[in-house]
């Protein structure tokens, strides 16, 4: 930028006290002066001192009285105005209504700004400045699926020296960079205001809208596959609201649910897939002729369908009741493989007959189980060993797999708390009583509010009906003695009465433990449930139970390799924990290897992640962390070079959505903006006001550079030279 420079004489910023005394004191010190040379009979050195010495009385006075000189300077190009117009995904929000009511359908934000970017707008502002457009969003990969307040406000500021002021054209919506105060307040240093243009309401329109489902990865040929969803609704009444699934290469999936005005209903569809292979399934809602917004009504997700294979281990230590429909229940599933082992401590032989065992499985055969049931059985010469209960923890641990404990009145599950699998243990059972409590009197369950949400515990899909169902189940009559959950359980169902000091019996409780997951059923009177309705609702309970622990584990398998992960539905940017078991060629667990993921992205960028053996007491388990850039089906490719196998996984991962059309415009950040830099918020409607007063803006004022000579380093240092002048040639003049 050329500018204009003109210079002022110098100029003292004297008060009347100072100059009256640089007065007085001038003239005292120049007779004092006089008189000293006459006292040395006029000789020329003393003359040269006192001369000098009014010279050092004189340069004080002046820098009392603080003299400076000024330089003014003066542009010569025009100054600029830049209109900044927000072109983000969040624009397309269909939320901007005439204020004069002269359109019938709402405009979306960033139609109701393109007025705004047209030059003939600007034409009153062009005759004094250079009015520049410029869009942005952000500096993503997909631009417009961020907003970059900052990063605009800050490019403008540096683009342009002789800026006049910007113009900001958005709904206030940001979620990457900076927070834009950080510009704002850059912008006030420079004297530069932001004139902020409100776009968008910030009240949520009438919407109905389709929530993401958090649909399982994979299903089963022929199991009642349950897909959750959320409606949410912004219409000041009920509706009746029909859900579809399509995409299932039939028949279309419908439910009709009953959505509460200004609320939100979370449920259910269930689709029965009858083929293997992968499917696109979609759900949507139709569009309400009140809704202002019409294109968050779908959703779409990839799953798996396949045939199921699952080993399911039953071991108990008397035929009781729960035992023998459990079984029953287990051997009808046509997905599920069941073996059991009944001990006998009465008599010398196990169980015997189709699917029965002679002895526990060794470490090899037992990891082959997705899923344990340990009923009353303990530690014991004739039933488990510690080595046997070492090898269910690493099942659970570090294979994915599912341990049930089903305790009975016999009280053999204390002897499991001196094991390895105490640890395992979801609830702290009360020492003083392990046989229990039992009762004539039947008692229910109680579902706590995990538990109504909960798949586990879903008997009915409608949620009314299924806490109608656990209220009027048969009762039990004998429960397990426990003090309370432990730490990170999640407890489902609780005893209807009875409490400790720690609150209700739990009596259906879960948890996490290592990479698989943990179940404690603390009655023995679930086979009761089939009064009546026959395996309908104990047969779905143990179902979904053995379903949901061995999820994780049958994610992707191969002869000597499974590769599971976490979360379900991975989002790109966020961390996903890879998981890999990987056997020997003699079916023993790996402890030491080079396991290897390679990372496929749609884009074709390949990563390499190396997995490391989760720990020491980790049998065959590997892990890792991948943090996906981008959404898609990404293929994960898993190899080790000690057993020379390799499998491969396709990974959907869900996209990097900051931008969501439909939610409200953040006003408050642009008043903030503005408010920071001194200027001014409006609104679109009070556009052309707003082009007036930028339009009759006065010329901004010259820049003044002050040149202040008193305060100088230059200036003092010529005082201290003069003073060591004057005091060396009172040293010759032979003056002390």
């Amino acid at each position: 930028m050329e500018l204009t420079n003109q210079k002022t004489p110098m100029n003292f910023y004297w008060t009347s006290t100072t100059l009256l005394f640089s007065i007085v004191v001038l003239a005292v010190a120049g007779v004092c002066c006089f008189v000293s040379w006459r006292r040395s009979g006029y000789g020329t050195s003393m003359g040269l001192l006192e001369c000098l010495r009014m010279l050092l009385i004189a340069i004080a006075l002046i820098t009392l009285n603080q003299p400076e000189m000024t330089q003014e300077i003066r542009p010569e190009e025009r100054p600029t105005l830049v209109v900044l117009h927000d072109t983000s995904d969040s624009m397309q929000t269909r939320d901007v209504v005439a204020a004069d009511g002269s359109a019938k359908k709402a405009a979306t934000r960033v139609e109701a700004t393109e007025p705004a970017v047209d030059p003939d707008t600007w034409a009153p502002v062009q005759k004094n400045m250079e009015v520049v457009f410029q869009p942005f969003s952000s500096k993503l990969t997909n631009a417009a699926k961020g907003t970059d307040l900052n990063q605009a406000l800050q490019h403008a500021a540096d683009s342009h020296v002789n800026l006049r002021g910007i113009v900001l054209l958005s709904d206030g919506d940001w979620n990457t960079g900076k927070a834009p105060n950080s510009a704002a307040t850059d912008l006030r240093m420079r004297g530069v205001p932001v004139f902020a243009v409100g776009i968008g309401s910030e009240e949520r329109l009438p919407d109905v809208e389709l929530i993401s489902s958090d649909a399982p990865t994979f299903g089963i040929t022929g199991k009642l596959l349950r897909i959750p969803f959320r409606v949410v609704s912004w219409l000041p009444g009920d509706r009746n609201v029909t859900v579809s699934l399509t995409g299932t290469r039939g028949e279309t999936v419908e439910k009709t649910v009953r959505v509460p005005g200004m609320g939100q209903l979370q449920d259910t569809i269930d689709w029965k897939p009858t083929k293997t292979g992968e499917y696109d399934l979609t759900l949507n809602i139709p569009v309400d002729d009140a809704e202002a917004i019409v294109d968050n009504n779908e959703l779409s997700f990839p799953i798996t369908i396949r045939n199921e294979a699952l080993k399911v281990l039953v071991v108990e230590s008397f035929p009781r009741w729960e035992y023998r429909y459990l079984r029953n229940a287990l051997e009808r599933d046509p997905g599920v493989e069941v073996n059991c082992l009944l001990y006998h401590p009465d008599v010398d032989s196990v169980g015997g007959g189709r699917g029965y065992l002679e002895e526990f499985p060794d470490a090899k055969q037992l990891f082959d189980y997705d899923v344990v049931f340990l009923g009353d059985v303990g530690v014991d010469a004739d039933q488990l060993s510690l080595e046997n209960c070492t090898h269910l923890r690493q099942l659970v641990r570090s294979h994915a797999g599912g341990l049930v404990f089903l305790p009975g009145f016999r009280g053999k599950h204390s002897s499991l708390l001196t094991t390895e699998l105490e640890e395992l243990y979801p609830v702290v059972p009360d020492q003083a009583n392990p046989r229990g409590f039992g009762s004539p009197r039947p008692a229910r369950f109680a579902l706590t509010e995990s538990g109504r949400r909960s798949l586990l515990t879903r008997l009915e899909t409608n949620d009314d009906e299924n806490e109608n169902v656990w209220n009027s189940l048969p009762g039990f009559q004998w429960y397990a003695a426990t003090s309370r959950a432990k730490i990170g359980t999640e407890v489902l169902a609780i005893h209807s009465n009875e409490s400790t000091n720690f609150g209700r019996v739990p009596l259906i409780a879960t948890r996490t433990a290592g990479t698989g997951k943990v179940l404690f059923m603390g009655t023995d009177g679930a086979w009761r449930w089939r009064k009546g309705v026959e395996d309908l609702y104990h047969y779905r309970f143990w179902g979904q139970v053995v379903r949901w622990m061995a999820y994780q584990r049958n994610m992707s398998q191969g002869e000597s390799m499974r590769l599971f992960y976490s979360p379900d539905r991975p989002e790109a940017g966020n961390v996903l924990t890879l998981n890999a078991n990987v056997m020997t060629s003699a079916g023993e667990p790996l402890r030491e290897g080079t396991v290897v993921v390679q990372a496929v992205a749609p884009s074709g960028q390949t990563d390499s992640i190396r997995l490391a053996p989760a720990s020491d007491d980790s049998w065959g388990l590997f892990t890792g962390t991948f943090v996906p850039k981008e959404g898609g089906t990404y293929q994960f490719i898993t190899t080790c070079s000690e057993t020379s196998s390799e499998l491969e996984t396709a990974i959907s991962v869900k996209g990097l959505e900051k931008e969501q059309i439909g939610q409200p415009a953040r006003i408050d950040v642009l008043k903030e903006v503005a408010e920071v830099t001194r200027g001014e918020l409006t609104s679109i409607d009070k556009m052309q006001e707003l082009v007036e007063q930028i339009a009759a803006l006065p010329e901004p004022e010259p820049i003044i550079r002050r040149f202040r000579i008193w305060s100088h380093p230059l200036w003092g240092a010529a005082i201290i030279l003069l003073l060591g002048i004057f005091w060396t040639g009172r040293k010759f003049a032979g003056l002390a």
